[in-house]
C-alpha cells in the first residue's frame, strides 16, 4: 500500500472512502465530523441514523454513504478521547485497522484518512502519526492508497517527516 500526506480539506478528497474522526453517537459533531456531516449534507446522517441506532463503539469502525462528497463511502471510526482517559493506544490503533477491514468489505482501494483523535481528543500528535503509520503499514488490506490528510502546516511537516 501507498502511504502519502496532503495537506488540506478531508471532504474534498478524490477516494473511494474518506475515513471520520466520529464520536460514538455517530450523529455529527465538531472537527473533522462536523466538516464532514456538513459537506456530505443530509444523507450522511440518515445512513448514520439507520444503520447505526445505538452509536460504535470506541475503536470501532462502521461505513455510511459519502452523500455529496466526491468519495462513494464515508467509514466512521470512533477514537479514543485522550483528555477524558481514554489513553489505551490499542483503541487508536483499532480505528486505522478496522477501516482497513471496513473498507476491503466494501471494495475500496484508495482511503483519505485524518489524524484520529489529534484534534479535540487530545492524543498527543506525535503518537497519532506514529500509531496511524505503524498500522497502516503493519495491517493485511487491499487498499492501495491511504492518504493522511493534514490539518495545517505543521501537522502536513510532522507526518511527512515521519513517513
Amino acid at each position: 500500500m501507498e502511504i502519502e500526506v496532503v495537506e488540506g480539506d478531508i471532504t474534498q478528497q478524490r477516494v473511494d472512502a474518506v475515513v471520520n474522526a466520529a464520536n460514538s453517537r455517530m450523529r455529527g459533531g465538531g472537527g473533522v465530523d462536523g466538516a464532514i456531516h456538513q459537506a456530505g449534507g443530509p444523507a450522511v446522517l440518515e445512513d448514520c441514523v439507520r444503520r447505526f441506532p445505538d452509536g460504535l463503539a470506541t475503536g470501532d469502525a462502521g461505513w455510511t454513504t459519502a452523500g455529496d462528497m466526491p468519495a462513494r463511502w464515508v467509514i466512521h471510526v470512533v477514537g479514543p478521547n485522550y483528555r477524558i482517559g481514554q489513553t489505551d493506544r490499542r483503541l487508536l490503533t483499532s480505528c486505522y485497522r478496522r477501516a482497513l477491514e471496513v473498507a476491503d468489505e466494501l471494495g475500496a482501494r484508495s482511503l483519505a484518512f485524518p489524524l484520529v483523535s489529534a484534534g479535540i481528543y487530545g492524543w498527543p500528535k506525535e503518537d497519532a502519526v506514529d500509531a496511524a503509520l505503524e498500522t497502516l503499514r503493519g495491517t493485511p488490506t487491499q487498499v492501495e492508497l491511504a492518504r493522511i490528510v493534514a490539518f495545517g502546516r505543521s501537522s502536513y511537516e510532522l507526518v511527512a517527516g515521519r513517513l
